[in-house]
């Protein structure tokens, strides 16, 4: 009889081991998710300093883009800037019909307007974009003067 209870395996037994071998199983694949989530992303831009900025505003092929607004682009710019303001609602209309081949300059009052342009210009394939750090304010601070 005891023979019979050992070599007889329990319902709840089975369901014991059942249930380990499915949380291992859940386990080794939510390791495998991790893995791929943590796969470095590439930038989808650089930030450059004022010096940096200037350095490529040299050069004419370049395209320095303004998306502050038009009121700001107004009161003063940098000069040859083009104004497509990043929180208008044909923004991405607007920059989907730009050259992709240039290279783009990107600026706001402070840095943050022109990351996020930067951001939704790398997701229509921009493969060339720069992010002014510190924005306009940082570019006259340096002493450049405006355009009006």
């Amino acid at each position: 009889m005891l023979k019979d209870k050992i070599m007889k395996p329990n319902n709840t037994v089975l369901l014991v081991l059942a249930v380990i071998w499915s949380l291992i199983g859940a386990g080794v694949a939510r390791a495998a998710d991790a893995k791929e989530e943590k796969k470095p992303q590439q930038k989808a831009f650089n930030n450059v300093d004022v010096a940096g900025f200037e350095k490529l505003r040299a050069d004419k092929q370049n395209v320095v883009l303004d998306v502050r607004t038009q009121k700001e682009f107004v009161a003063g710019h940098i000069p040859g800037a083009v104004n497509i303001d990043v929180n208008a609602p044909d923004f991405q209309e607007k920059v989907s019909k730009l050259d992709k081949t240039r290279t783009y300059l990107l600026h706001c009052a402070g840095g943050v307007r022109s990351a996020k342009a930067c951001d939704k210009m790398s997701t229509l394939d921009f493969p060339k974009l720069y992010n002014l750090e510190g924005g306009f304010r940082a570019w006259e601070k340096a002493g450049n003067k405006p355009e009006k």
